[in-house]
């Protein structure tokens, strides 16, 4: 692939995505007004709002997307959504599951004009990194989100791994998930670290897939559970990452 032609299809892709963060900006405030009186868990405008990663990596040549696992039957059911982190591009990928969660994302995000103002009309839930009320305010919206029938979707590492291995996960997701009495439903990513290489602003080759496992249920645990149920869905999670991994007709090791 030549470099003009990467960043032809690169300028070509943001702009798609500038065009579409303008245009959906004032159909989401017309939308969130709209069904605010009957969607206390602003499902319908959090969809919409996710619908343009779709459109963005339909439109860009050099990405190949697929979703493979048992979806959800019933879109409405609340769980804790975890998944490993590998890119900024996870988040794209994983929007393209056909039901709405909403994303604890840094705060720091939420101060980034028309994207804020985009994740704050979705509902999505800031938290500032190491600041403990932060992170109580959170997991109290968190626990809001859930009781009005919508998702949580939460990476456990915390931010991306720099390389080839998971980070430890952190407690947050599976004791929110026992404290709500909600499944944890695991996700695993492969393949957007080539996406948009670290340090460019160039998209590259992709073949990437989000695979929806099994939900993990939490009916019965206590919070002195949770260091085990967060090592019990982290292996589970890496041993799907190998499979995925594997060439085709070879085991993972």
């Amino acid at each position: 692939m030549s470099r003009a032609w990467q960043t032809i299809v690169s300028i070509w892709v943001w702009l798609v995505l500038v065009a579409c963060t303008l245009i959906w900006l004032p159909l989401m405030a017309l939308l969130r007004l709209a069904t605010a009186p009957f969607d206390r868990g602003h499902y319908a405008v959090g969809y919409l709002f996710r619908q343009i990663p779709v459109i963005v990596a339909a439109v860009n040549p050099l990405w190949r997307f697929r979703r493979t696992g048992t979806m959800p039957a019933d879109p409405r059911h609340p769980y804790v959504v975890v998944s490993n982190h590998e890119s900024f591009v996870d988040i794209l990928l994983i929007s393209h599951l056909p039901w709405e969660m909403k994303w604890l994302s840094k705060a720091e995000l939420f101060r980034v004009p028309v994207l804020g103002w985009l994740m704050q009309l979705a509902g999505d839930i800031p938290v500032k990194r190491g600041v403990g009320p932060s992170a109580v305010d959170a997991m109290a919206r968190c626990r809001e989100v859930l009781a009005n029938r919508v998702s949580v979707m939460i990476f456990p590492e915390g931010t991306r791994s720099t390389t080839a291995d998971l980070l430890p996960f952190k407690d947050g997701a599976f004791r929110l998930a026992i404290d709500a009495s909600v499944p944890i439903l695991p996700l695993v990513v492969h393949g957007t670290a080539t996406a948009l290489p670290k340090h460019d602003w160039r998209f590259a080759r992709s073949r990437a897939e989000v695979r929806v496992l099994e939900p993990v249920e939490t009916t019965g645990l206590t919070p002195a559970d949770v260091p085990a149920l967060k090592e019990r869905v982290r292996d589970l999670i890496i041993r799907t990452r190998r499979e995925i991994a594997a060439p085709a007709g070879r085991p993972s090791e």
